[in-house]
């Protein structure tokens, strides 16, 4: 213990010898048993020992020495009352908070002559008595092989353990924890030290020391008994903690630890927090058990809010919900409603211009006007900006006017691939308003040019992205027998690619029929059979679902495919691969042993990339070391140095994959990141950037923003694409000003490089996306939940980005649109439980850590208070300003039903 400093003093007896070596320890001296001055000094000795002990001690001293020589002697009557006063004397003691109780100071060198009579007593009450109390005195020694404190206690178990106070029941928690690892072990038995913890917990749960009942459960892997011993006012902040402690827990006990707070959530009818914990285990049982046991419409339609946020189609809730309003929000289908009220709100209706983002006036007048040299290249990139910055609103300057011929110019100042991602454009201007976007788009898949009819298929697919109808358009246009088998191979992409953004995390078993015999045709080329790969992927996201990754690994063990799976198209086959499954951790093990019998380069690169899939946002220390290792190893073979390269390459990525989300994990990786930049091989260095974009998406950090500002001009012109590119990504729908002007300064920077500029202007469309009110973070609710989806999404556009120029700034710019499966309005609005908006006033504040905090802390700190909706930046959370209202569920983000509080007055 932290005094023992205080306590390893020579005791009494030994104070007059001279201070030399020969310091004795409190029990030797009580040995010797000399008197105070019986040691050849003079009689100042005495003066010295009444310095030290006042009056008051002096004589409870006495007093314990009489009651110890008690014990020593032969009559068994005086055991028990002299046993009972020095009881007394230890638990009236009221010396400071910080020292030892002055009774077992004084105690402490009788303790040798206490043990030794404890061990020559017979058994019965009075020896009980005494384990006890030594049990107590026994906390006063430090020793790690000699744990007292435990030992008399088991000795001692019918005694009011809880008398003794607070520390010692934590003493005594440490060393049953100690004690219970070396018995694991030697193999010994631990049920005595488990029913020991067991009386244990309910003293901790009572004193609101939740932590140290949880982390004794813990250490002795008994947390399913948890449940038994929370109560109403205690179970909030045990569940609190037990979740925080999920990141930190290996598989299967993060499991285990998210079972046991759902389980307590459901016992007390926290139904929304239990949904989250249900999301968060991927258990699609518990999900859909969840919503059938709420019972209650209003919450009913809070729960189908939390699942349609998260991506997840409840079949069988659709089918049985006989509420339309139930439905309506399992199927996400008023969300352009909401996001246009908003804007409303926010007075931000009125589109955008490119010009409003570039502000080419601000940049310098030497290069304003050279700018436009691939006047095609440059419409594209207005057209992808035009596209983010007013994405959702369904209006704009450049594509949804009024007139045929002003409608169709735009397209016609682009060429190729660029009409067709000209056209997608318009599925991000309409996103989630099927109804009236797919009247503005059907006239486009008529026209005779092959790459506009592409464009309206992809922005079909765009626009049904998040949300659902009953008809079904995108099955119905997409999966078409003729357009999946069009002889443009740019059609058939589209198609595929629309299929896989509309049915993200659906788990449709009717897309497999359409996509799975595409993967395994030999006859497709390579991007063909990737891209449904990958579509498959996002469909099926984290479900390990068994018949697409067996078609993908029949197709990477096809000999007839040898020769095309050095194809640069193969890494999105990987990546389709990887996504089935996306958090499933150990279950991954499979596919990497099979994977090993493939003998192609690209099984290596493939391998690692369902790995962190399989680990994304988990933290996982030993996961994180494993890819630094790859990093470390040296590519000489050429043959083999495409697929090294990429293996390295999603090595960075993958650090930056398991780290999101942990903020102690983020810190440390940035600096990892920094190694790898100053001493990592070219092709590692240019993914550096682009994991930590991943890191932090629509999170502008400006530590991470310098970095990424100083790598957007590295000698090596990829490093610096994908720098600009994070930039964007860190900054997405955030309206950043320091960022908008870094891009700005880049701009004028780049003005002469074609690539390295239409780069620039994709940061600044990302950058205002949604005119700020969107984010790319796939974490959700109070960052509790990661979202498969937007996860998924994210990574096809850094898989594409780590060869940039071989995919975006070349002819595969539309792999950008991957993106809108992560594009979610940041905002938080309020409705009655009719779902007709409802404003009141909020406090939005910086969100404060209140795990294991003492008393009822204050979750939010600079806080102000708006009405709603209002928009929520990354880290802030939302509390209610007064209780006129009662929230359906527990963290105040996206669509909240409020119910009125019956017990609410309207007073002051």
């Amino acid at each position: 213990m932290a005094q023992d400093s205080d306590l390893s003093k020579p005791s009494d007896n030994a104070k007059g010898k001279a201070v030399d070596t020969e310091q004795k320890k409190p029990d030797e001296a009580q040995k010797d048993g000399a008197p105070p001055a019986a040691n050849g000094k003079k009689d100042d000795s005495k003066a010295d020992s009444s310095e030290d002990l006042s009056e008051e001690d002096q004589q409870l001293k006495n007093e314990l020495d009489m009651l110890v020589e008690r014990l020593a002697e032969s009559d068994a009557s005086l055991y028990k009352p002299a046993l009972e006063a020095m009881k007394n004397f230890i638990k009236t003691s009221t010396s400071s908070m910080t020292a030892v109780p002055k009774p077992l100071k004084f105690l402490r060198p009788h303790y040798a002559t206490m043990t030794k009579l404890h061990d020559d007593w017979p058994s019965g009450d009075d020896r009980t008595s005494l384990a006890d109390v030594l049990s107590v005195i026994g906390m006063t020694f430090s020793d790690e092989d000699c744990q007292d404190t435990l030992k008399y206690r088991l000795l001692a178990p019918t005694q009011d353990i809880g008398s003794w106070g607070h520390e010692y029941v934590r003493h005594l928690a440490l060393e049953i924890g100690e004690v219970y690892g070396k018995r694991i072990a030697a193999d010994e038995p631990t049920a005595e030290l488990v029913d020991l913890a067991l009386v244990l917990v309910p003293l901790f749960l009572k004193t609101n020391a939740e932590a140290d009942a949880v982390d004794l459960m813990s250490e002795l892997e008994i947390i399913d008994e948890l449940p038994k011993f929370v109560d109403e006012n205690t179970y909030a902040r045990v569940c609190l903690y037990i979740v925080s402690m999920v990141n930190l827990l290996t598989y299967p006990d993060n499991e285990q630890f998210l079972r046991v707070a759902h389980g307590i959530y459901k016992t007390y009818n926290q139904y929304s927090q239990a949904m989250v914990l249900a999301i968060r285990l991927n258990d699609m049982e518990l999900i859909e058990s969840d919503f059938d046991e709420a019972g209650d419409p209003a919450l009913n339609k809070q729960l189908a809010f939390l699942i349609a946020r998260q991506r997840i189609w409840l079949e069988h809730a659709r089918e049985t919900a006989d509420d339309e309003e139930i439905m309506e929000s399992l199927c996400n289908v008023r969300m352009t409603d909401h996001f246009k009220s908003l804007g409303k709100e926010l007075n931000i209706l009125e589109p955008k211009t490119t010009e409003d983002i570039y502000k080419s006036h601000l940049e310098s007048s030497r290069v304003a006007g050279m700018t436009n040299f691939d006047s095609a290249r440059h419409n594209l990139a207005a057209a992808f900006v035009n596209g983010f910055v007013n994405a959702g609103f369904g209006n704009d300057k450049m594509m949804l006017v009024d007139k045929d011929k002003e409608r169709e110019s735009w397209v016609w100042k682009t060429k190729d691939e660029g009409m067709m991602s000209t056209v997608a454009s318009m599925g991000t201007l309409l996103m989630w308003d099927i109804e009236g976007g797919l009247d503005q788009i059907d006239k486009y898949t008529y026209t005779n040019e092959e790459q506009i009819q592409a464009g309206a298929y992809l922005a079909i697919g765009i626009m049904n992205s998040g949300v659902r109808l009953d008809s079904e358009p995108a099955m119905a246009l997409l999966a078409d027998t003729e357009r999946l088998n069009h002889k443009n191979p740019l059609i058939r992409v589209a198609c595929i690619m629309g299929l896989g953004l509309s049915y993200a995390g659906s788990n449709r078993e009717e897309i497999l029929s359409h996509l799975l015999p595409i993967i395994t045709d030999t006859s497709q080329e390579m991007r063909i059979s990737a891209m449904a790969a990958l579509s498959c992927g996002l469909a099926f996201v984290g479900s390990s679902n068994s018949e697409v990754s067996e078609a993908i690994i029949t197709t990477l063990l096809d000999d007839d495919r040898k020769s095309q799976l050095t194809d640069k198209w193969t890494r999105f086959l990987g990546l389709g691969l990887g996504l089935l499954y996306f958090g499933q951790q150990e279950e991954v093990d499979v596919i990497l042993e099979t994977l090993k019998a493939v003998e192609h380069p690209m099984a290596k690169p493939t391998a690692v990339l369902a790995s962190i899939c399989a680990w994304a946002g988990t933290g996982a220390v030993l996961k994180i070391q494993e890819l630094l290792h790859i990093c470390n190893e040296h590519i000489e073979e050429p043959e083999e140095k495409k697929g090294d390269e990429l293996l390295q390459a999603y090595a960075v990525l993958g650090i930056g994959l398991v780290a999101m989300g942990e903020d102690v994990g983020q810190e440390m990786v940035l600096r990892q990141f920094g190694h790898l930049m100053h001493y990592g091989e070219a092709n590692i260095r240019r993914v550096v950037p682009l994991a930590m974009g991943l890191i932090s998406p629509s999170n502008p950090q400006m530590k991470v923003y310098d970095t990424l500002s100083r790598y957007s001009h590295d000698n090596d012109n990829e490093v610096a694409l994908n720098a600009i590119f994070a930039m964007g990504l860190l900054g997405a729908g955030t309206n950043n000003a320091r960022l908008a002007q870094l891009l700005r300064q880049l701009a004028s920077y780049y003005h002469r490089d074609q690539e390295s500029l239409f780069m620039v202007r994709i940061a600044q469309g990302l950058l205002h996306m949604g005119k700020g009110t969107l984010s790319i973070n796939p974490f959700h609710t109070d960052r509790q939940i990661l979202s498969r989806v937007s996860a998924a999404g994210l990574l096809a556009v850094l898989v594409a980005m780590i060869d940039a120029k071989q995919f975006i700034t070349s002819s595969s710019h539309y792999l950008l649109y991957f993106l809108v499966t992560a594009m979610h309005p940041r905002f938080l609005v309020t409705l009655d439980e009719d779902l007709k908006p409802l404003t009141v006033n909020v406090r939005v504040g910086q969100a404060v850590d209140v795990v294991g905090q003492a008393g009822r802390p204050k979750t939010i700190t600079g806080w102000q208070t708006q009405s709603t909706p209002v928009l929520l930046a990354h880290g802030e959370r939302a509390e209610l300003e007064d209780e006129e209202y009662i929230s359906l569920t527990s963290t105040l983000e996206g669509l909240v039903i409020l119910r009125k509080n019956p017990n609410w007055e309207g007073g002051k």
